[in-house]
């Protein structure tokens, strides 16, 4: 009798999922949706949104489909001439693109223009806006932002953890520490004015190398963070380039130190594309596309880099059979049309299923 009781509870027991776990044969949630959009170049019409509307309305002709969100970049000022010029919030842009039904994302950068080659811009360092140089236009930016009044993404000094910026650490005279410390400053500001309609994304590249500043030392923490995100590229057979790389080698462990760091926040694919020379890129597009929402659960935002660059070959257009597997691919519901012209909440949500 004993023998029979035991027997049934190990079969009970046996057939316990513990906790937390799931059982092998459950299916796996349905992908959940992403915003999606692209860094449109001058190449489709000779100026780029949402300088240009016509830009836009050509990409999307392209893609077979209306984009969600629309990146575009200010740096601080206008140094060309003496005094330097600051740029102000554009909020006729940001209301252009509301308007439409599309996201704004303004990528933001403590640097003036022309740049310098050598990058040493001491007036605009990190340890200068700390301690605020930049303190008067900040303020003023900030306040333009609350009175536009509406959500939109302010991806500030993105790819940090790089060399190639005068904010990066280690150039410009930028130590280590200093890069969390002025974007800080810069968030109290925001905070200080009252624009919280500004959606904080923080933006390293991808670094499967380690030879990168380490993501550690450059985030903000959680209340400085509302999304996080990656840039990254497949350079292909091109110089400076490790050679063809899959979709997954290229974010693949980036991601995973990224959600280690900030797990509960939402990351966004600031900057994606793939080169035509070294494979097939209309196959990379179509892995690409499938494995985010399917594998990178986390990324519930893609922009593709549509512009051309130093030569390379990014945009969807760069071939008949890129553009055609582009917009098959983006054709899934999953990737959101522009139905945001009335998202008030900040920071901004993911997206969900209407």
């Amino acid at each position: 009798m004993l023998a029979a009781i035991l027997g049934a509870l190990g079969i009970l027991f046996g057939t316990l999922t513990p906790l937390g776990s799931t059982p092998a044969h459950a299916k796996k949630p349905p992908p959940q949706p992403l915003y999606w959009g692209g860094v449109i170049g001058k190449q489709l019409t000779g100026e780029a949104p949402p300088w240009d509307m016509s830009a836009l309305d050509a990409f999307e002709r392209l893609a077979g489909k209306r984009v969600s969100i629309l990146p575009f970049s200010s740096p601080f000022a206008d140094c060309s001439t003496n005094p330097c010029t600051h740029f102000p919030f554009p909020a006729g842009a940001m209301q252009t693109l509301r308007e439409r039904g599309v996201i704004p994302m303004l990528t933001w950068a403590s640097q003036s223009v022309p740049t310098p080659l050598d990058l040493k811009e001491p007036h605009f360092s990190l340890k200068a806006i700390a301690h605020g140089s930049e303190d008067a236009y900040i303020r003023s930016f900030a306040e333009q932002v609350k009175q536009w009044g509406h959500p939109f993404f302010l991806r500030f000094n993105h790819e940090m953890n790089g060399f190639w910026f005068p904010w990066n650490e280690g150039v410009n005279g930028n130590r280590r520490g200093s890069f969390r410390r002025a974007w800080r400053h810069v968030h109290d500001i925001f905070t200080q004015v009252g624009a919280t309609n500004a959606t904080w994304v923080w933006c390293p590249n991808v670094d499967f190398t380690r030879k990168l500043t380490p993501l550690n030392d450059l985030y903000p923490g959680g209340r400085y963070v509302d999304w996080t995100c990656m840039d990254g590229f497949n350079w292909g057979d091109t110089a400076n380039s490790g050679g063809w790389m899959s979709f997954s080698r290229v974010f693949r462990e980036t991601y995973r130190r990224i959600l280690r760091i900030a797990p509960t926040k939402p990351v966004m694919l600031g900057e994606v594309a793939s080169e035509e020379r070294g494979g097939s890129k209309p196959h990379w597009i179509r892995n690409a596309l499938k494995a985010i929402p399917a594998r990178f659960r986390h990324i519930r935002a893609m922009i593709w880099f549509n512009e051309n660059d130093r030569h390379m070959r990014w945009p969807i257009e760069s071939s008949r059979k890129s553009r055609k597997a582009f917009a098959r691919a983006i054709q899934s519901p999953v990737y959101r049309p522009s139905e945001f012209s009335g998202i008030a909440t900040d920071p901004i949500p993911p997206p969900s299923w209407p």
